[in-house]
């Protein structure tokens, strides 16, 4: 009988040390840090916000300037559709700028 209650009481304790370590493993206690403290997770949002907005525009960016090297790429090409497809593109730029 003692002997079945200290291996269950070793299961047990073996599981809360598993249990403690994956906590600990998830930094649980900084994120309940960081829930009480409003104005640090405002703060933390933000910045994050900003990082987000910044490598979208930079993203947009390059993948607007690839798109554009391959369109010239085609048009040099002279195919029958995507050249007229590039050219309408062309005059409808053409004609927006004429606006400004």
């Amino acid at each position: 009988m003692q002997d079945k209650e200290n291996k269950v009481l070793q299961a047990l304790e073996e599981r809360v040390r598993e249990l403690a370590f994956n906590m600990e493993k998830m930094k649980l206690a900084e994120y309940v840090d960081l829930l009480e403290n409003p104005y640090r997770l405002l703060y933390v949002n933000f910045i994050s916000g900003i990082a987000r907005g910044l490598g979208i525009a930079v993203g947009f960016a390059i993948l607007g300037a690839v798109i554009v090297l391959i369109l010239q790429r085609l048009a040099v090409l002279n195919l029958p559709v995507i050249g007229d497809f590039i050219a309408d593109l062309v005059k409808i730029v053409q004609a927006q700028l004429g606006k400004q």
